[in-house]
């Protein structure tokens, strides 16, 4: 469990509708919220004089496939007038949608976009849930955690089509055959080493006839 608050302004934060937790970890203090009143806690956030947080500076995710809720929809905000931040986390599902934050911070848009690009999260009331980091035709979501390294399909310029098509996924050689060596471990030889390198001297040419030694 996380520690509780060790000060009044902690204290505050605690008492707000929808805050779960918040502590400090790693200098950095942190709040865990439901997403029931997630909108209302932000604009509380924002418009409150005692936090102030004016700006959402980021919007992330996080894959815990091993949780029954597993992702977390991170927010990061900046108090510019108190000079201070905050890292809002919630939890969700790969169904349940997550109140979108536009209303407070219209900028937020951008990257409620990416985060359901990259994870599949979905944002109620985001206006535009098309992709923006990946293509349109991509399939799935590349930053869970059970997202094939190789994708599921991959594209080329067909030259007799005259256009890029999709094909699944071949591999020509075996993928990521790693052999654990470090790579000063793997370079046996360096450049210069073959000046250190004694090489036997070569056979001199024989003697022509009647020659003088």
């Amino acid at each position: 469990m996380p520690p509780p608050a060790v000060d009044a302004f902690e204290a505050a934060l605690g008492a707000l509708p929808g805050v779960a937790a918040v502590f400090m970890e790693r200098d950095e203090r942190i709040l865990l919220a439901g997403r029931d009143r997630l909108l209302d806690l932000m604009t509380t956030l924002r418009t409150d004089p005692r936090f102030a947080f004016e700006q959402c500076m980021d919007v992330c995710g996080v894959d815990w496939p091993e949780r029954a809720e597993r992702f977390d929809v991170v927010y990061n905000l900046l108090s510019v007038s108190r000079n201070d931040r905050l890292r809002v986390i919630v939890g969700t599902n790969e169904t349940t949608p997550v109140p979108s934050v536009t209303a407070v911070w219209p900028g937020t848009a951008w990257w409620e976009r990416e985060v359901f690009d990259l994870f599949g999260i979905t944002f109620d009331g985001l206006a535009d849930h098309r992709r923006i980091v990946t293509d349109y035709g991509f399939e799935g979501h590349p930053l869970r955690k059970d997202f094939p390294l190789t994708g599921h399909v991959e594209l080329r310029y067909d030259e007799d089509q005259k256009r890029v098509i999709y094909e699944p996924v071949a591999l020509t050689q075996e993928f990521r055959n790693f052999d654990f060596l470090s790579p000063w471990e793997a370079m046996t030889t360096l450049p210069g080493d073959e000046k250190a390198i004694r090489r036997p001297a070569e056979a001199e040419p024989a003697p022509k006839p009647g020659a003088k030694p």
